[in-house]
């Protein structure tokens, strides 16, 4: 198939309640987060955040949005997060981060464990100075973020 042929992934939650396709067949980047916000979410010990284009799913369609729950949380730079999860089984199923101001992020973080056929390799590990098990020193890593993520993000939360 070519690539420009890609489809969409589908997102799912654990009871089939919410189910929707991704905004592009392949995320803009994908991050394994070991802050002490994302082993609290998943009661792991690292989240998994697939970043998309927030267009295509916002704003979001009356149907998908009555099957949705949200939940607002202060970030450590001030802006919030607005989380999304499913009204039925509660499975994180995304999140966005709205600026100070009241601007929402032109990307969204779909939870990996909900799309279905996302390709797991080439992820990035971050915020390993919350860490709680040892990664491989040859897979990426960084205390915090990327510093391309600081130079295009400042004070960033994915």
């Amino acid at each position: 198939m070519a690539a420009t042929d890609a489809k969409p992934l589908t997102v799912r939650c654990q009871c089939g309640n919410v189910s929707f396709p991704t905004p592009t067949p392949k995320p803009i980047a994908l991050f394994y987060c070991h802050c002490t916000e994302c082993q609290k979410q998943t009661s792991s010990a690292f989240g998994t955040s697939a970043i998309f284009t927030a267009d295509g799913l916002f704003p979001l369609a009356p149907e998908l949005a009555g099957r949705l729950k949200l939940w607002t949380r202060a970030t450590e730079n001030g802006r919030t997060m607005d989380c999304y999860f499913c009204s039925g089984c509660g499975s994180r199923m995304f999140h966005r981060i709205v600026d100070a101001n009241g601007t929402p992020r032109s990307t969204i973080s779909i939870k990996g464990g909900c799309i279905e056929g996302l390709e797991w390799n080439g992820g990035m590990h971050i915020y390993m100075r919350s860490a709680v098990l040892k990664i491989p020193a040859e897979w990426k890593q960084y205390e915090t973020v990327p510093p391309w993520m600081k130079e295009a993000l400042p004070n960033c939360d994915v």
